[in-house]
């Protein structure tokens, strides 16, 4: 099997992490108005990158461990160990040898099983490699100039554009891949450009890059829009600092103000960040996004200042803060996504299914209680869990005990012994959570998440439910794999969440 994307990238993606820092900053919204703000979500596809679906899925869990790590309050793991997990997957798919012949162009040595003493050195070189590929990058990239990359008229590779939004006062979601992150075209500046930022209800902070941009990996910030004082008349720089480390990839930078339009309804002199240091998870050019719009409550902010939804409510330009979500699947066709400012879209779901229950999470995230959890209607008797709804995490990560517990009960299913779990493609079995005494089936599809060969779709599959025990015991970290199989809706002020069932 041939990978186009290098070891080393995926070793970067886990080894240029960062820690927290807080600061504090204040928005300064203006302009009033009435009604709801409807973005278009679109979904991202990296099909072109044809990573190993094993591969892939080891990256989602990583991913989703260091995320409900960070989320739970508790001690990240160590990017040695998620190196040490990646590569133990790699060197399981084919040996070193063969490996050796298709990355050496990016520094994977041609020895080692990738076992003991032997790993650090091979990260060493991965990374060293990576670096002479990134600046090459970046000497191209450069060469736009800042604020000439990527815009909504021109929809970044690997990413399916969301229709024109249905709803008033809405965007649509574009899809990244198959259904790996769902994103969104704001305007920021003046005079105005157009950002794509991927619409993240798992964070609290809204940034872009900075002109000044440097990537970790060496060289600028790859093929994106920049912003600052040379782009934008509006632009004003502070003093205060900001870093913040999500599940894959970390951010440092300044908080600043500026204007910001979203879907019409303007915020002059809004308060986040630009991001004067990234991670190659954000740098790359194969990353379709400028940025990040956390959509968490501001409590989690690590600029210390409010989102954009907390901003447009205080400011008057809709009537609470509330932001809806219609999660979009590639295989639908339908390209439907949108992500709603200030109300429910009522055309996208069913309202005699409307539940709404309280967020039990104190820190900021949106979190609820589980009241049971199914397979084919039989009761898994997982009881007393709650789930941290994430819109920024493709996969569902649950505790190991209970991802396999849930897999007992898919008929075929397997444990590959890392956390991960495959189950027939064919697979019609009914995965239900429950929220407010109602049960919400996931599609088949979404459980048999990605082919292990593509050649083979009858065959097995990644299971879009995979263990880690990085979280609290009764924690579940639920993705796009759910919510792409329910509208799902958040209010600041009341501190609840809504789920109904889409239409």
């Amino acid at each position: 099997m041939q990978f186009k994307t290098s070891f080393a990238v995926l070793l970067a993606s886990i080894l240029f992490a960062a820690p927290q820092l807080g600061v504090e900053a204040a928005p300064n919204p203006t302009r009033r108005s009435t009604g709801a703000i409807t973005l278009p979500l679109r979904r991202v596809e990296r099909s072109k990158a044809d990573i190993h679906p094993l591969i892939n899925l080891q990256q989602n869990i990583n991913r989703g461990n260091r995320r409900l790590a960070r989320m739970s309050g508790r001690e990240l793991p160590s990017d040695e160990e998620l190196a040490d997990k990646l590569w133990r997957r790699i060197v399981a798919i084919e040996d070193a040898e063969r490996l050796s012949k298709r990355y050496s162009r990016y520094g994977v040595p041609k020895t080692s099983k990738g076992k003991g003493a032997t790993l650090k050195g091979n990260k060493a070189n991965a990374l060293e490699g990576h670096k002479q590929k990134q600046q090459g990058q970046n000497s191209t990239a450069t060469a736009h100039g800042a604020g000439n990359g990527t815009t909504a008229a021109d929809t970044p590779d690997g990413v399916t554009a969301a229709n024109q939004p249905s709803t008033p006062n809405s965007l649509g979601l574009d899809i990244e891949g198959h259904d790996v992150s769902y994103l969104s075209t704001i305007q920021i500046g003046n005079p105005p450009r157009d950002f794509i930022l991927l619409m993240d209800s798992g964070s609290a902070d809204m940034w872009v890059g900075s002109e000044n941009c440097q990537s970790e990996a060496g060289g600028g910030c790859g093929n994106h829009n920049f912003l600052g004082p040379n782009s934008s008349n509006s632009f004003k720089t502070g003093q205060q600092s900001f870093q913040v480390t999500y599940g894959t990839g970390a951010v440092a930078g300044t908080v600043v103000q500026d204007d910001v339009s979203i879907a019409g309804l303007a915020l002059p002199g809004h308060t986040f960040g630009v991001a004067d240091q990234e991670s190659v998870d954000f740098s790359d050019d194969s990353v379709p996004f400028d940025g990040i719009m956390g959509l968490a409550k501001s409590t989690l902010s690590e600029e210390q200042t409010l989102t954009p939804i907390e901003a447009l409510a205080k400011a008057g330009l809709v009537p609470a803060a509330i932001t809806s979500f219609k999660i979009p699947r590639l295989d639908d066709g339908k390209n439907d996504g949108e992500v709603t400012f200030g109300a429910l879209d009522t055309t996208k779901f069913d309202q005699q299914t409307l539940v709404t229950v309280d967020n039990v999470n104190p820190d900021g995230f949106w979190e609820a209680n589980m009241d049971a959890i199914k397979v084919d209607g039989q009761d898994t008797s997982l009881q007393g869990r709650t789930a941290i709804l994430d819109t920024g995490t493709t996969l569902i990560i649950a505790p190991e005990q209970d991802a396999v517990a849930v897999h007992q009960l898919i008929q075929g299913s397997q444990s590959d012994g890392q956390g991960g779990f495959t189950v027939p493609c064919t697979t019609n079995a009914s995965i239900t959570l429950s929220f407010g005494g109602t049960e919400f089936a996931i599609d088949p599809r979404d459980i048999a998440f990605q082919p292990l060969d593509p050649r083979n779709p009858s065959g097995d599959c990644v299971s879009g439910i995979a263990g880690g025990n990085i979280g609290g015991a009764n924690e579940w970290l639920v993705g796009d794999v759910f919510l792409k199989n329910a509208y799902f809706s958040t209010d600041v002020g009341k501190n609840t969440l809504s789920l109904a069932k889409l239409v």
